[in-house]
């Protein structure tokens, strides 16, 4: 059973339908929400300008935000821990040939 479900979402005055799981309805509307508050800044900012460059400008706001949130990801420790436990893995194979 599915648990997928249609809900519209309001992005700078336009409805988009979109069918989502249940659990993440809420995470839809508050991105709609947030997208709309970033949207509506540059719209009292820069009040001569089309909605589309506020559209563009909020892309690449997150898309920047989504690259400094990928470049503090540090994989180190994990990898570290993968050889540690290859070698492990690796001895104990060894041993019980």
């Amino acid at each position: 059973m599915t648990n997928k479900f249609s809900i519209n979402i309001n992005i700078d005055g336009r409805i988009y339908p979109l069918t989502i799981e249940m659990k993440d309805e809420e995470k839809y509307r508050k991105a709609a929400k947030i997208l709309n508050e970033i949207l509506l800044q540059y719209k009292k900012k820069y009040a001569d300008h089309d909605s589309k460059d506020f559209l563009a400008m909020a892309a690449f706001q997150f898309v920047l935000r989504n690259l400094e949130l990928e470049e503090r990801v540090d994989e180190s420790p994990f990898i570290e821990e993968i050889k540690e436990l290859s070698e492990v893995l690796g001895d104990y194979l060894s041993i019980n040939e």
